[in-house]
């Protein structure tokens, strides 16, 4: 997973509460357990006119946003279903961070597991962020040592974050990797376990 440390990036607003996963990502993409390929579903029945042809309002299709790495939006993104598949899609688009008043506990916790920041600001404080994102080529920076997010205009908010979730986000660590660290001496225990039980170790080479 790739570690997140500062971000300088430009900000694409989706100006809309109550997002669910069903909407970041609907169920006809869900047939794949690979984490590419996913942008092209993302927001897809948002995107598309009835006829099937882009709609130009929406964000995605305009190219002013393109390369945007920081989605800012409103009240408990990433409501509904589990499915891992919308963190998927957004990083697939190129988004790092995530800027909003609430968030679903379980997207909110698979932002981690797959290096996205999910970052809770005040009501307020992003009203103000909605406001400014209307100029062309608005940037924010988020750094996560210093928990803080940076306006063009030098305004700092900053934000909380459970430290150990920090620290793993920070070093680029999923369970996974979190794992992998102790891997010698998992690999001791297994030499030493495996005479003593021998019939948990049947398909262990």
């Amino acid at each position: 997973m790739q570690p997140f440390t500062q971000l300088t990036g430009l900000v694409a607003p989706l100006d809309r509460v109550n997002v669910d996963t069903d909407q970041i990502i609907p169920k006809q993409f869900l047939k794949t357990i690979k984490r590419t390929g996913l942008r092209e579903g993302l927001f897809f029945d948002w995107r598309k006119r009835k006829d099937g042809s882009p709609d130009p309002d929406f964000f995605l299709n305009q190219s002013r946003y393109d390369g945007a790495t920081i989605l800012l939006t409103r009240d408990n993104f990433g409501c509904g279903s589990s499915r891992e598949h919308a963190p998927w899609a957004l990083l697939d688009q190129g988004f790092r961070c995530i800027i909003a008043p609430s968030f679903a506990d379980i997207f909110y916790n698979n932002c981690f597991q797959n290096g996205i920041l999910p970052v809770v600001l005040k009501g307020e404080e992003v009203a103000a962020l909605f406001r400014e994102a209307a100029a062309p080529g608005y940037r924010l920076t988020v750094d996560l040592a210093r928990q803080t997010v940076t306006t063009p205009g030098g305004t700092s908010f900053r934000f909380d974050i459970d430290p150990f979730r920090k620290d793993c986000l920070y070093r680029g660590l999923d369970a996974i990797g979190l794992t992998l660290q102790h891997e010698a001496e998992i690999a001791a225990y297994e030499r030493r376990r495996k005479p003593e039980a021998p019939w948990l170790f049947a398909d262990v080479p």
